[in-house]
């Protein structure tokens, strides 16, 4: 089974995702756990924000740098 391309996480978006916005809720998650976001580049921006804003993103890198074990 082939592994469908990742598509940005913003609502609505379709687009091809080239970023991963790796973040975590200290509320809900041990302090090693990372959550993934996928992003494009227009929505790699407001995504962020959104989650810098809540104390939540950690790091922002490529896509194609995203460990297998992330997420």
């Amino acid at each position: 089974m082939n592994n469908p391309e990742p598509v940005c996480s913003a609502k609505g978006c379709r687009a091809a995702a080239v970023w991963a916005l790796r973040w975590n809720n200290p509320k809900l998650h041990t302090p090693d756990r990372r959550k993934v976001w996928t992003a494009c580049d227009e929505h790699r921006p407001t995504l962020g924000d959104f989650l810098d804003r809540r104390g939540f993103l950690k790091d922002v890198v490529p896509l194609d740098e995203l460990a297998p074990t992330d997420g």
